[in-house]
């Protein structure tokens, strides 16, 4: 169940103490990633799902917004939205720290070895939650470590976040080769469902 930050912050010092907690966060230790959190830099709360229900599609005919205020492009060039047409576009927020996105991702990585000849492109925009996963030694070494190798923008600034309405770690969607979104999942699961839609995207 979904709980508000103040309930998470007091069941991690209760368990972990008000300084184990702050060194936890300060160094990137330790279990930190509960159903909520909230980001100073999103401006907005943000929930960490693995427990909502399987896919819900997006509203249909919506293009996709633009990848805004991108610090850095790994594995890639930078890349438009105009530049993607033609190409079934799986974006997805992530932060290399947040263990549900760590879980996530080997089904990301299949996907894009699976499908990216048939036209699928895998789009993994980090955005950081704590200081450390803004570093970008860091998240390269997160990219070596789960064998990525589809583009990464570093969206330091949240502007990508906040174009997409995002308050999910991790949120993916799904476009059509026409840039119109036709799904969406919070969270992690769904997986068969993800790449059920996938193929009928590639068509």
């Amino acid at each position: 169940m979904d709980r508000p930050l103040w309930q998470r912050r007091q069941l991690l010092y209760a368990g972990l103490g008000l300084a184990g907690a702050s060194a936890a966060i300060a160094y990137g230790l330790g279990t930190r990633r509960s159903p909520v959190t909230t980001s100073a830099d999103s401006g907005t709360e943000s929930v960490i799902a693995n427990d909502r229900p399987s896919a819900a599609p997006a509203p249909s005919g919506d293009p996709m917004p633009e990848l805004r205020g991108i610090s850095q492009w790994l594995n890639s060039e930078p890349l438009t939205i105009a530049s993607l047409k033609g190409s079934v576009v799986l974006l997805q927020f992530w932060t290399f720290g947040c263990i549900n996105c760590q879980r996530t991702l080997p089904s990301l990585v299949g996907w894009h070895r699976r499908y990216a000849d048939q036209g699928l492109k895998i789009i993994g925009v980090h955005t950081p939650e704590f200081a450390y996963e803004r570093d970008v030694n860091n998240i390269q070494r997160a990219l070596a470590q789960s064998n990525i190798t589809y583009p990464v923008p570093l969206d330091n600034d949240f502007q990508t976040w906040r174009a997409y309405s995002n308050r999910y770690w991790p949120h993916l969607f799904l476009a059509d080769r026409d840039g119109f979104l036709r799904y969406d999942h919070i969270g992690e699961g769904a997986y068969d469902t993800t790449e059920q839609t996938i193929q009928a995207l590639l068509g």
